[in-house]
């Protein structure tokens, strides 16, 4: 069977919106004087259990009729295309009713017979291939019906991981929960999902989504080959480099040995760390030294207007050892000053040998108080003797210099974290301690690799820990086939491993992966700017990256105000009023970059929010935040599937389109409308906004409206397409 078409999350009548694939669609009502009968979805679980490449997906659904009349329609659930229909099982008392499978071609019909009638182009959010229909009748007034779904599907294979797909859809509502059972014996590495986050549940490791965040869950599970699984996913636009996702997943528990640690605490206890954040520095400290094993070994200095040592040089991780340990963290109080630079020259410039890994966690409140208090001299300082260490700072609270924690995790080739007034210091510096637990390979690096890489993010590949996945966005030049080479060095021997790839010239999948790399690009652009100043080259890239790929910043949250407070451009092509005086004059002037206080503070978590983002769901938080900020009004600005829409002059208008781009007015749930949405998936979910909407394409834009056009000829739809796509 061929493709149905893009999706669809249905309503249930005329109800509330719904986020799980079936649906039921009602033919009307049975009792004269309740015309109006509520069929809601009052809980949705999706289960799957794989073995070996087949996964078995089990879907639960309950509906209930919260109407006063009787209630009869279909219960409509699409497939997708690899799966094979087992069962389907709907109870009416003892009564159990069997669903029938439709072809392409009948589903096809029915989907757009349902979008035509109601008007809703949230229909075309679920890819599927056919249909499973089972007759509904009746729902009585507060009654609820179960509806069970059985269907089994092959897994994609991604490299050395499996890759599996599940279509929850556009719409918002009621809570759901998606869970994995996995074989045991331990075949698979760490799970990972680019678009969703994930945690384990129950004791035989069970993964599990939140459905609440809607969206389309993509799933890898890195089948164990060795040391390391390897999967490489591309994403290629015609007559542009391509985007590319490197994902590397080490075993969750270690094997063999592990690469030891030296650990090195750094501890501000400065009078301004008193209270409630001393106590729960100190509960971070005995996180901290309790992932400690045999071969580690640990300094922990704490600073203030002077500088305190736990004891002089390393002390190996014995028992006794980190019981002393413990009871000098215990007598940890805050007083004095802030003596950030003596702390730092005590802390770095010891030497590291080759098979151990050197981390310092650099935890500080403060800005510098006593001795050298020039930023940019301390970390002058501290770079020139960082040696092989890594470095991860935790700044906690507004007062902190984000310039100098974050240039000096930079420098040290780790991160900056940034732990907001009222949160937890305890919770923030355990999460970095559990990441770092258990080196598996260090100095990583790209060997070798049939295209030329570049902007890769993060630029410089950091370590691999087992139980820790790493992934690795960039963008690659020309198309090939062959290895991808890596290298890195465990217990002091130099060890590689390989990814076999394809990098295409064109490749529409994988929509996720320029996303995450613009959102990791734009983090690192931000942070560059408060490192080095602003500058209009900077500026302008991280401005562009925003517009194309729908990330609010600094730069490009001014486009999203309300009319009254932009120069409003002239009326541009397809009718569409745009704010092109206000592009064409370029980003706004950037003011001299603060390196402390609240803006400061925010810019530098936003910026570490999104130059270490994995998921969609953590991009997405920073634009959420964004959009707020941004006074766009409510209700005048909408996010979907990764673009931007406006509302100007009653028409949903993508902030991506130019007025120079050639606009095609599409009528809408006409013929031309259909096959648009056939032949341009990615279109779907941006119908979803509003009546009428633009969507931006690379050389021309899309507007649904009425009086646009009813056909379009195969050749007009393939120009339209390749047009949209950038291919032309």
């Amino acid at each position: 069977m061929r493709t149905m078409m893009l999706s669809a999350f249905a309503l249930i009548a005329s109800i509330t919106p719904l986020r799980a694939q079936g649906w039921i669609e009602i033919e009307h009502a049975r009792m004269p004087g309740n015309q109006n009968p509520a069929v809601v979805r009052t809980s949705s679980s999706v289960r799957t259990t794989i073995e070996g490449r087949v996964a078995r997906v089990e879907v639960e659904e309950l509906f209930r009729n919260s109407g006063g009349g009787l209630a009869e329609g279909h219960y409509l659930y699409p497939l997708p295309g690899e799966a094979v229909f087992q069962n389907f099982s709907l109870w009416m008392g003892e009564q159990e009713l069997r669903g029938e499978m439709m072809n392409a071609e009948q589903a096809r019909g029915i989907y757009e017979e349902i979008v035509r009638r109601k008007k809703d182009p949230a229909l075309l959010t679920l890819a599927g291939h056919g249909l499973v229909r089972a007759q509904v009748f009746p729902i009585q007034p507060g009654e609820t019906r179960k509806v069970v779904l059985r269907y089994t599907l092959l897994l994609d294979r991604a490299g050395d991981a499996l890759r599996l797909r599940y279509a929850l859809g556009a719409r918002g509502g009621e809570s759901g929960e998606w869970r994995l059972t996995l074989p045991d014996g331990g075949e698979f590495g760490v799970p990972y999902s680019p678009t969703h986050p994930i945690r384990t549940v129950g004791r035989g490791g069970d993964i599990a989504i939140d459905t609440r965040a809607g969206g389309d869950i993509e799933l890898f599970l890195p089948l164990r080959r060795g040391l390391v699984g390897t999967s490489v996913l591309t994403h290629a636009v015609s007559n542009e480099d391509g985007y590319v996702m490197l994902l590397l997943s080490p075993p969750a528990a270690e094997e063999g040995s592990v690469v030891p640690r030296d650990l090195t605490l750094v501890v501000d206890v400065s009078g301004s760390m008193s209270g409630t954040k001393m106590d729960q520095a100190r509960a971070a400290l005995h996180q901290a030294i309790g992932t400690l094993r045999a071969p580690d070994r640990l300094r922990i200095i704490a600073f203030s207007s002077g500088v305190r040592e736990f004891r002089s040089g390393f002390t190996v991780a014995t028992g006794p050892n980190l019981a002393a340990a413990r009871q000098f963290i215990d007598g940890l109080v805050a007083e004095g000053g802030t003596n950030i630079s003596g702390a730092l020259e005590t802390a770095l410039g010891s030497v590291v040998a080759e098979e151990r890994l050197a981390l310092v966690i650099f935890l500080t409140d403060g800005i510098p108080s006593v001795g050298e208090q020039q930023p940019d001299r301390i970390a002058a300082a501290a770079a020139s003797r960082i040696g092989r260490a890594r470095i991860f700072t935790v700044g906690v609270g507004h007062d902190v210099n984000t310039y100098l924690l974050d240039r000096l995790a930079r420098e040290g080739r780790g991160a900056a974290e940034y732990v907001a007034p009222g949160a937890s210091v305890e919770v923030a510096v355990g999460l970095l301690m559990g990441k770092l637990r258990r080196p598996a390979m260090v100095n990583l690096r790209i060997a070798d690799s049939p295209v030329r890489l570049h902007d890769l993010s993060p630029a410089q590949l950091p370590d691999l820990f087992f139980g820790e996945e790493l992934v690795v966005f960039g963008r690659y030049s020309g198309a090939g086939r062959g290895p991808v080479v890596i290298e890195g060095e465990r217990n002091g021997r130099r060890e590689r491993f390989t990814a076999s790839a394809v990098f295409p010239a064109s490749e529409p999948g994988n929509t996720f992966v320029p996303r995450l790399w613009a959102s990791r690009r734009i983090g690192e652009l931000t942070r560059q700017v408060r490192l080095e100043g602003p500058s209009d080259v900077l500026i302008r890239e991280i401005r562009d990256l925003g517009l194309r790929h729908g990330i609010l910043t600094e730069y490009t949250s001014y486009l999203v105000q309300e009319p009254e407070q932009v120069a409003m451009g002239q009326v541009g092509a397809g009718g569409v009023r745009r704010d092109e005086a206000l592009r064409n004059q370029g980003p706004p002037a950037a003011a001299p970059v603060a390196q402390t206080g609240r803006a400061a503070f925010d810019r530098a978590q936003e910026s570490a929010t999104l130059a270490k983002a994995s998921t969609m769901a953590e991009a997405d938080a920073v634009s959420e935040d964004k959009l707020e900020q941004a006074g766009a009004g409510a209700g005048m600005v909408k996010r979907v599937n990764g673009r931007l829409f406006r509302l100007t002059d009653g028409v949903w208008t993508d902030i991506a389109h130019r007025d120079s781009v050639q606009v095609v007015t599409v009528a809408p749930f006409s013929e031309a409308y259909f096959a648009l949405t056939r032949a341009l998936p990615e279109l779907g979910p941006g119908l979803t906004v509003g009546e009428q909407v633009l969507v931006a394409g690379r050389e021309i834009s899309i507007r649904i409206a009425a009086g646009g056009r009813d056909r379009l000829n195969d050749g007009e739809v393939k120009r339209i397409v390749n047009a949209f796509r950038g291919a032309a």
